[in-house]
């Protein structure tokens, strides 16, 4: 009989125990502090009617992008983010819940893309998002960017250090408003702004599409500095104003690694305002690990009511895995869970074995058995030791007998018999 493969599917990702220890212990102290700062979580469906995942009627053009499948007459897909979903969730509930509505969601998305390094077809990841309806403050644009920096700044010790670059959309509407370009030119200019720092033919790119004299203003922008728009037009002075006051802002509340840099953009089309990435300081060659921005009108499709939103994702996933691959995490303080393992001399003292285990564990001490007690105590030592168990607990006739343990130290080798309250002591 032909065996079955072991590899999972292309784009899905399999960690080994210490990198899966690793990526729970990240993904639990970052979900302290979305607690802590007051952030709901919410576990959405995974599969959403076709029609909510996209604006399009054309089947085949979205299943393309997307895992779509059909049962009966409903077609249906995988979510590929936290966005659609939030969005069908708050309009259908909007008298349940209390604005502004903060909210966070932790959980696997899916993408029918093709996968590459850094992108996979099944991934974590984080949104954290802030709802308002009918009006929403830019105050907790800057509340959304400070509490991203406390789930990185928790982190720090594993992934390093990152900073945030600044953008505004609105500033670029009001140069290219104050440029006089039309809708087309606009659009392409965004791209390119995007693009900047990819490309080596930026300034020809724009001169392409807003010509020479608006393409060297936009230039201007980044050799001199956005100030230097000021008094151009008040729309100019506002978003100025705007990303000054942020800055100022974020400083207050503690967020002493941002800057502002009117190239970050995000490629999504729906954001309005202020934009955001979080860059490695430490791993200067990744991408991105994270960004957001705001959007005006978040649930359109799905209710009449403005819906006002500010949020932001972390590819967990995506971070994690990369500094894995390339051998930046040190994953030594997860590789060895267990600190003590009971290890049984024969059947017979199974019983006394596992009350001394339920102790252990009940002092919180993390512990494991070796069941097969019919193995001699070389072949349960030894597996003691490949675990990684800072102490052995052993349990023979005379441990039994005399109600005791023997206690053995797996780096001095030291071993000593002792009650089980002294024992847990010396392995608390």
């Amino acid at each position: 009989m032909d065996l079955k493969p072991t590899k999972p599917l292309s784009g899905f990702i399999e960690l080994l125990p210490a990198q899966q220890r690793c990526f729970d212990e990240c993904a639990r102290r970052m979900q302290n502090v979305l607690r802590n700062c007051g952030y709901s979580r919410l576990d959405l469906p995974a599969i959403e009617r076709a029609e909510v995942l996209s604006d399009k009627d054309n089947w085949d053009e979205i299943e393309t992008q997307m895992f779509l499948f059909q049962k009966g007459d409903t077609k249906m897909g995988l979510r590929y983010d936290g966005t659609v979903g939030l969005s069908r969730f708050v309009a259908g509930h909007l008298n349940d819940l209390t604005f502004p509505f903060y909210t966070y969601q932790f959980a696997r998305n899916y993408r029918g893309e093709r996968p590459q390094r850094g992108r996979y077809r099944e991934f974590w990841q984080m949104d954290i998002d802030i709802l308002g309806v009918q009006s929403l403050s830019t105050n907790y644009d800057a509340e959304i960017v400070a509490t991203l920096s406390r789930m990185y700044e928790s982190i720090s010790d594993i992934v390093g250090r990152v900073k945030i670059k600044i953008g505004n959309r609105r500033f670029w509407n009001a140069m290219f408003e104050y440029l006089g370009l039309d809708e087309k030119q606009s659009r392409d200019a965004f791209v390119l702004i995007d693009k900047r720092d990819k490309i080596t033919d930026f300034l020809d790119g724009l001169t392409d599409v807003c010509g020479e004299k608006n393409a060297n203003e936009i230039e201007s922008v980044f050799t001199n500095g956005y100030r230097s728009m000021l008094n151009k037009n008040d729309n100019l002075d506002a978003a100025i104003f705007e990303m000054d006051n942020f800055i100022k802002l974020l400083d207050s509340m503690g967020v002493k690694n941002a800057e502002i840099d009117v190239s970050i953009m995000r490629g999504h089309a729906y954001y309005t305002g202020i934009v955001f990435e979080f860059f490695s300081i430490d791993y200067p060659e990744l991408p991105a690990v994270g960004g957001g921005g705001r959007y005006e009108n978040l649930a359109s499709k799905f209710s009449k009511t403005k819906i006002i939103g500010v949020g932001a994702s972390i590819g967990v996933s995506r971070l994690l895995v990369a500094l894995m691959e390339m051998g930046k995490i040190d994953l030594t303080p997860f590789e060895n869970p267990v600190r003590a393992a009971v290890l049984v001399m024969g059947n017979e003292n199974l019983s006394y074995a596992m009350s001394v285990l339920n102790a252990l564990r009940d002092a919180k001490i993390p512990s494991l058995a070796y069941l097969d007690t019919d193995k001699k105590f070389k072949n349960q030592i030894e597996y003691a030791d490949k675990i990684g168990a800072k102490y052995s607990v052993i349990i023979g006739e005379t441990e039994v007998k005399d109600k005791v343990v023997a206690v053995k130290n797996m780096t001095t080798g030291e071993q000593q018999v002792l009650s089980l309250n002294d024992a847990i002591k010396i392995m608390e």
